[in-house]
């Protein structure tokens, strides 16, 4: 699913609801897709004009001018590393040698890509780190059969020879061929490109998968971190403090019960009024974890409650044969609600509309309104570009379609699992 794509809109516009489709050119919204999309958006962007000596291609002639001493390293450490362990395979230290080198030699690639970053403006992803081995064996059989280290032993080796023809000639055009520079630069910049991508980078879709798995995680860890000191913020400055406030408004109450019948009956009853509003808050923050009517009623009645909760009229559609798994119903739910509060709090709106329904093995949720429009993922105060990094890491999508002047159509996607009976 690439960020080139938008999904369809609903029925209620008066298109089927067909899942994605492609945009025409130069209509297309703002899309923050999964990161296994980046590359093939990247591609598809259209090619930023250039100057002959701006910034690119001064990065492309330090690179080039920079293959030599590069090359040289590579080519001896790989050189030395595989010679000398195959050398002393026959005897007890050979192996373990061989793969100590093929370890160290990921520093190599991981040093490589950074300048390629740095100095060609190349987005390489890192391979995903080789799992912790129990024992010696195992670490050993990990090192010897680790495909990024033996491409970037290749890379190393290949390189020499390309890194003494490509320093050569561009410090001889540095000199003597000034005003062609630019091109030959991007043309043998090009070359170390394909060079990067194609032993550099992670070797296969599953390691690129296991690298996107790995991003995702960490944004999953700090939300479940920051809901949880949301959660403590809202108990301690919330119900907490309340329910201290009542302890010590009844232990005054208890004072008085003898020498102020009604100074003490007052007490109490404003304690009363207290437990109510604590009940209230806690019944808020435990909505606001998990509502309870969506545990019991579902979606459709889960959204039509956060509908009555907004300050615009809001239509809501939802078109499911089956509830979804737990861990996607709640998200759902809490996407809506979101894009419910940017609606009341941004959008100027005077109606909005929810829709859900799915298609295929997706779920799609699309929220409406008719409000002044001009979202954006990067803009600040709607919580846009969170949420779109948190549907991501459940390979989700969202695509927010918000011209200046409105309307304002945000779709987010998220992958169907059903609930298992």
């Amino acid at each position: 699913m690439t960020a080139d794509h938008r999904l369809a809109p609903s029925s209620r516009t008066g298109e089927p609801r067909t899942g994605l489709r492609a945009d025409p050119p130069g209509d297309s919204p703002d899309v923050l897709a999964p990161a296994s999309a980046s590359a093939s958006a990247s591609a598809s962007a259209p090619a930023r004009r250039r100057t002959a000596y701006g910034k690119e291609t001064w990065g492309e002639i330090a690179f080039l001018l920079l293959d030599l001493p590069a090359a040289l390293v590579g080519f001896v450490y790989a050189v030395t590393t595989v010679s000398v362990g195959a050398a002393l395979s026959v005897t007890v230290i050979g192996l373990p040698l061989l793969a100590a080198g093929l370890a160290g030699v990921r520093g190599i690639g991981r040093s490589e890509r950074a300048r390629a970053r740095r100095l060609l403006d190349l987005d390489v992803a890192e391979p995903s780190r080789l799992p912790r081995a129990g024992g010696a064996l195992p670490w050993l059989w990990t090192r010897l059969t680790d495909p990024v280290a033996w491409r970037t032993q290749l890379y190393g080796l290949i390189r020499l020879p390309w890194g003494v023809f490509a320093f050569s000639v561009t410090l001889v055009s540095l000199v003597a061929l000034w005003p062609v520079l630019p091109f030959i630069a991007r043309g043998l910049a090009a070359a170390d490109r394909a060079m990067v991508r194609g032993l550099l980078s992670p070797s296969d879709e599953l390691e690129r998968r296991i690298v996107e798995l790995e991003s995702d995680r960490g944004v999953v860890v700090d939300t479940a971190a920051a809901d949880l000191r949301r959660i403590e913020r809202d108990l301690h400055d919330g119900a907490q403090a309340r329910l201290v406030a009542l302890a010590m408004g009844l232990g005054l109450a208890k004072e008085k019960l003898h020498e102020d019948p009604e100074a003490a009956a007052a007490m109490v009853a404003e304690a009363h009024g207290e437990v109510k509003l604590a009940l209230q808050e806690l019944r808020d923050l435990a909505r606001g974890i998990h509502p309870a009517v969506l545990t019991d009623r579902g979606l459709d009645a889960a959204l039509s409650s956060l509908a009555g909760r907004c300050t615009v009229p809001v239509a809501v559609s939802v078109d499911l044969g089956e509830r979804p798994a737990e861990a996607i119903e709640g998200i759902a739910y809490f996407t809506v609600s979101e894009l419910l509060q940017n609606v009341s709090k941004h959008a100027r709106a005077r109606t909005a509309s929810v829709e859900v329904w799915r298609t295929e093995d997706r779920l799609l949720l699309q929220v409406r309104d008719d409000g002044r429009g001009g979202a954006r993922l990067d803009g600040s105060g709607t919580g846009l570009a969170g949420l779109a990094e948190r549907l991501g890491a459940v390979d989700g999508l969202l695509v927010v379609d918000s011209p200046e002047g409105g309307p304002t159509t945000i779709t987010a996607e998220l992958p169907w699992r059903a609930r298992p009976a």
